[in-house]
């Protein structure tokens, strides 16, 4: 099973929207593996993003995410990243789709409910980054024969 990072933005913990989007997530049959709500220095957000150094949002970018406590998740299921992704929606929330967190409960790229790692890779660094090894738990649902034929569950 893949494991990624979810960050559950400022404007998703002041508008109380945490429940509505931890639902989505565990609904579609994702399990939350890790979870701590934290309030990062601007310096955790330059490293997180400095992939978007160069861009002319990134200032407002860092001083956005460093305005309010965010929620750190670990989510896990098969295929997780892309499951995920696929759950929140286009990057720009305006043209993400209805019935995907950002399409029904944002309208911003910037305010747009939820960070979702873009790749295996990255979840596996974003996950390391955020999380120590017994921060994250390994437990089985009743639910998981109901979610996955077993030779899914590989």
């Amino acid at each position: 099973m893949e494991r990624t990072l979810i960050i559950l933005k400022p404007d998703c913990v002041n508008r109380g929207l945490l429940g509505e989007v931890l639902m989505r997530i565990e609904r579609k049959g994702l399990k939350v593996v890790g979870m701590k709500m934290v309030k990062p220095s601007k310096s955790v957000w330059d490293e997180h993003y400095a992939h978007l150094k160069d861009k002319p949002f990134f200032p407002r970018l860092v001083e956005f995410m460093s305005s309010s406590p965010v929620v750190f998740a670990v989510i896990e299921g098969k295929d997780a990243v892309r499951v995920l992704r696929d759950l929140c929606g286009k990057t720009n929330a305006r043209d993400a789709a209805p019935g995907t967190i950002r399409g029904d409960l944002a309208m911003s790229t910037q305010s747009n409910i939820i960070h979702a790692s873009d790749s295996l890779e990255t979840a596996q660094k974003e996950v390391a980054r955020f999380f120590k090894k017994e921060e994250l738990f390994e437990y089985a649902r009743v639910t998981e024969d109901l979610l996955y034929a077993k030779d899914e569950r590989a």
